[in-house]
């Protein structure tokens, strides 16, 4: 402050004819101390309250107050001094609360507000990963508030604190000792450090005392570019602390001035006395002084004492001194309508209210730059811009500290860009590169969801993996989301892939296993074939009407056929012709085998006494009844197809992580329907063959086909159960299992016995033996 004031006084541009004159008091960073100097520089003037009609007629002994260094204490002159309307500028009080005007109307500062300051720790921690933290903070107004600002924008940042706890200088080894106890007992390893550096100075020596290492300090403006703690962190606790602090400066001729003591030991005595010997360690001669005590000389070299004196690691803060003063001198240039020269008749301090008033709004208005450059300004709660560096504490190989500029905060930048942190390697406790680690709970990777612990902070969770058919594909995921249908999820259940489509296919076992079960039943009805025209001239096939037996093994052939139209990928002409070509080949075998029964009965029936029904069933007959009976199965699958006819579908139910490609019926009623009539034929071509059963043996058949449909039945009477609980594409090879097994029972029962006798007992194969009449068999 006694440098700007000298400097002004020189200058002839800034208050031309004009000295400014001063009072230095101390207040010890205590607040009663603070209001007794506050009155003094009052001028005994807090007698008169402010809503007084009396007017004030002393004029006031300052025209305002740089200071004070620590924001308990300046709240409490501000308060006192604000009805007077005196300028405060304070060089270091930072708490947001002395931004309120209607509590604090004459606050000033040049240091930036604790409300941006706060935002800014929260973003750095939160640009380093730290989700859990925890804070020490001064039991005061800036420790206090600047943690209640810390904590809002955390929460919004999703940084929790895990504690926070309070302590002032004066308190007890006791209280103090709760701190250190809290931190060990925590779990986070980062600890945000919101302390004025008195205070700071008294936990310092704690915490080396119980060697608490391995933790990560962040710090507030108030103590991290003090390079006075890194001497006296003799254990090395605040290796790699990194935190805010006021950007650097720079003043020409402050060092120079800083180091001549003259205009200190002209100003104060006592003051100059206390630094020289605090300095040196000595002590000036005294009547009553200590023999042990080194004697100071005065003439001690300041050049080879190193500290934070003597380093200008204070400079910022001595800076903000500087452009208090200069903002004060502004005021007064322009209230006296300073030129060349400056109006003398205008008094200032012609009334205390009024001459006070008049210079606080024309310090609120000033608007300069230094001779260095800097813009000087204030917005309307007083405060100037808030601009702050990042600074960290790099240990190096020889054992110190390097401070380090690592970024800067502008809060005049939108927030996503407020922040910037330059590409340089950091180096932590221990000299590790590696960024230390303060989360409750490890972060979820994709794949799973948080689920908050009971009882805890937002910041500690648990990891559960996604439910079947849910995915996360980001970390730290709230909730999963559920695939489309058509998809289902990877193996770490972070990305949806494509369900496999699933049907009967000939390139898998069991695919293979039916087709080839299919083409043999076809070769087998092919090789009866040809042996049934190659005997067609025997009795054994004229007695068995070879017409018929002709057209049944054809329809038998298509019956093994047909069933190769469902194995494959379903599509629309095959899901309408597996289905249509099943139902009209089995209604023409169950016909002809129809057919043949009632030849076999009406023959036999008509031999009796008084019938004459064979003429009623000859062999136009049995073609028409053919055509008839398949007719109506052909009306019927016409009918299906064309009011809702069989498609291709895809079924998501059956397996979640497949998708069955298969056909829907379309018309339940029509499937049925098909089902249901050949189901009929059956049970009538059972009832015919059972009535011809006890006909003669060499000559009857009816036995064959009783065993056929009674196959017949049991196979579809089984298939309706195994059908409708088969999942997926297993009730397709069940339909298909029904209906090889079906038309095997038929060619194997009624067609095997025959090609037998011809093949290997052609003796029995003569009319003789066709007509010979065989003992009578219970059956």
């Amino acid at each position: 402050m006694l440098f700007a004031i000298e400097e002004i006084n020189n200058r002839t541009d800034l208050l031309p004819g004009i000295s400014l004159g001063y009072s230095i008091y101390d207040t010890c960073g205590s607040i009663p101390r603070s209001i007794k100097v506050a009155l003094a520089l009052n001028n005994r003037n807090e007698s008169v309250s402010s809503s007084s009609d009396t007017p004030c007629t002393k004029p006031v002994q300052v025209q305002a107050i740089v200071g004070e260094t620590s924001s308990s204490p300046s709240t409490a002159i501000s308060t006192l001094i604000g009805p007077f309307h005196i300028p405060l500028i304070s060089h270091f009080a930072t708490c947001a609360c002395l931004s309120d005007k209607t509590k604090y109307p004459s606050f000033l500062r040049t240091v930036p507000s604790d409300y941006y300051q706060s935002r800014a720790l929260a973003q750095l921690v939160k640009r380093f990963g730290w989700t859990w933290v925890g804070a020490v903070r001064s039991n005061d107004d800036y420790g206090n508030n600047g943690i209640a600002a810390f904590t809002e924008t955390a929460e919004q940042l999703g940084i929790c604190l895990e504690y926070s706890v309070s302590f002032f200088r004066t308190d007890s080894t006791e209280k103090i000792q709760k701190v250190i106890n809290t931190i060990k007992t925590s779990t986070s390893k980062v600890i945000i450090a919101f302390v004025a550096h008195l205070d700071m100075d008294v936990l310092i020596h704690e915490l080396s005392n119980h060697n608490m290492t391995g933790y990560q300090w962040v710090g507030s403006e108030g103590w991290i570019s003090d390079s006075q703690f890194a001497a006296v962190d003799k254990n090395r606790i605040l290796d790699g602390a990194i935190g805010v602090s006021i950007p650097k400066a720079h003043v020409s001729g402050l060092e120079e001035f800083m180091f001549d003591v003259r205009p200190l030991r002209s100003l104060n005595s006592d003051l100059y006395t206390e630094f020289w010997e605090t300095l040196f360690s000595c002590k000036f001669k005294r009547e009553k002084s200590d023999e042990n005590d080194r004697e100071c000389t005065g003439h001690e070299d300041l050049t080879g004492v190193e500290n934070s004196f003597t380093d200008m690691s204070l400079m910022p803060i001595f800076n903000n001194v500087y452009k208090g003063v200069y903002a004060v001198a502004h005021a007064l240039h322009d209230i006296l309508g300073c030129d060349k020269t400056c109006n003398n008749n205008t008094k200032v301090t012609e009334k205390c209210t009024k001459a006070d008033v008049h210079i606080l709004q024309h310090i609120q208005k000033i608007h300069f730059k230094t001779k260095e450059g800097e813009e000087v300004y204030f917005n309307e709660n007083g405060d100037p811009a808030a601009k702050y560096e990042i600074m960290h504490w790099q240990p190096t190989e020889n054992g110190t500290l390097d401070f380090v500029i690592v970024g800067v905060y502008d809060a005049s930048l939108p927030f996503d860009q407020q922040l910037s942190l330059q590409n340089k390697a950091l180096k932590w406790a221990q000299g590790s590169t590696k960024v230390p680690v303060s989360v409750c709970s490890e972060k979820c990777p994709p794949g799973t969801r948080k689920v908050l612990q009971k009882g805890k902070p937002v910041c500690c969770h648990d990891c559960i993996g996604c439910a079947d058919g849910e995915i996360s594909n980001v970390t730290d995921a709230v909730i999963c989301v559920r695939c489309p249908p058509e998809l289902w999820p990877n193996e770490r259940r972070d990305a949806c892939i494509k369900k496999e489509a699933v049907f009967l296919s000939h390139e898998e076992i069991m695919g293979i296993l039916l087709t080839t079960a299919a083409l043999f039943g076809t070769c087998v009805t092919a090789i009866v074939i040809v042996i049934f025209f190659r005997y067609r001239k025997t009795p054994l096939v004229r007695a068995n009407n070879s017409e018929l037996s002709f057209l049944l093994l054809f329809s038998l052939t298509l019956c093994f056929l047909c069933s190769l139209t469902f194995i494959g990928q379903p599509s629309k002409w095959s899901c309408m012709l597996r289905h249509t070509a099943f139902g009209i080949t089995f209604v023409l075998c169950l016909s002809c085998v129809l057919g043949k029964t009632m030849v076999v009965l009406m023959a036999f029936k008509a031999t009796l006494p008084g019938r004459n029904l064979i003429k009623w069933f000859g062999p136009t007959q049995q073609r028409l009844s053919v055509l008839g009976f398949t007719l109506v199965q052909v009306i019927i699958c016409i009918l299906w197809l064309s009011i809702s006819p069989p498609f291709p579908s895809k079924n998501f139910e059956e397996f979640k992580e497949k998708i069955i490609l298969e056909c829907a019926l379309g018309s339940a009623v029509g499937f049925w329907s098909v089902l249901g009539y050949i189901g009929l034929l059956a049970v009538l071509c059972f009832i015919f063959a059972f009535l011809a059963r006890k006909l003669p043996d060499n000559f009857n058949e009816a036995k064959f086909i009783t065993f056929s449909m009674l196959i017949f039945c049991a196979v579809w009477i089984t298939f309706i159960p195994a059908y409708v609980s088969s999942p997926g594409n297993f009730s397709v090879a069940v339909e298909i299992f029904a209906i090889l097994a079906s038309t095997f029972g038929l060619l194997i029962c009624i067609f095997i016995p025959k090609c037998y006798i011809m093949l290997l007992k052609p003796e029995k194969n003569t009319k003789k033996n066709m007509m010979g009449k065989g003992p009578q068999k219970s059956f």
